[in-house]
């Protein structure tokens, strides 16, 4: 199994990796080309010394009723010349055409290594962005299974919600009596006795008592939850 850091090394290289591949192969391709325009070359003298020989063995089969055999040594020699001519050509443009075929072998060795390391890049790249995508998804998924767990939890303890429960032990623990304080009488000057609590007021124990709870106003949308007892937001 490969380290992380021989990893993270390959890595690094890949993207010069690349680039020497990329690299050799178009020095093999401007190699090719050049070797390619130079046989091209060779081949159009060879064509054109081979027209020449030919044009000189005409030249000496229209010649040989003339009497004078400067004329037809002139054409002799021409014909041995463009043969000799041929026959050089001939061996440049062979040459040439073993090599261009070397070169050209050369280059589609280096265009295929370089295909396979591009083939070989590509399958590591998709390879980790799909697992690396795949432990995302995953991750995202247990963290919903997780967060839908506390949600539930914390549907569990709204259903246990007593209002009237709350409410009660809310006013147990902060009252602070059982009856309000007396109110102030009037008291006059020259007759000390207090006068009763004027018409119409509410006495102590009248105060003292509690209402009802008030119902909460719910919406149409609101869904009904349980109530349990023994639970209380405030205290447990």
């Amino acid at each position: 199994m490969p380290s992380p850091l021989s990893t993270r090394y390959e890595e690094a290289l890949s993207p010069l990796l690349s680039w020497a591949w990329g690299a050799r192969v178009t020095v093999c391709l401007s190699v090719l080309i050049l070797f390619w325009l130079i046989t091209t070359k060779a081949k159009k003298n060879y064509e054109q010394k081979c027209r020449d020989k030919d044009e000189a063995e005409q030249a000496v089969h229209r010649s040989a009723n003339v009497v004078n055999p400067k004329q037809q040594e002139k054409l002799f020699v021409k014909l041995a010349t463009s043969k000799t001519a041929v026959e050089d050509s001939d061996k440049a443009y062979m040459l040439h055409i073993n090599t261009l075929d070397k070169i050209r072998e050369e280059w589609q060795s280096e265009h295929i290594k370089a295909c396979e390391v591009f083939e070989t890049q590509e399958c590591e790249r998709i390879n980790f962005f799909r697992n690396a995508l795949w432990l995302h998804m995953n991750q995202l998924s247990q963290q919903c299974v997780t967060s839908d767990n506390m949600y539930e939890e914390v549907r569990k303890s709204l259903e246990m919600c007593s209002i009237e429960k709350d409410i009660e032990y809310f006013v147990n623990q902060r009252k602070t009596g059982q009856t309000p304080p007396a109110p102030i009488m009037y008291e006059n000057f020259y007759c000390p006795q207090k006068n009763a609590a004027p018409p119409g007021k509410a006495t102590g124990s009248d105060l003292a008592r509690r209402r009802p709870l008030p119902v909460p106003k719910s919406l149409p949308d609101d869904p009904d939850y349980s109530l349990l007892d023994n639970y209380s937001l405030i205290y447990q």
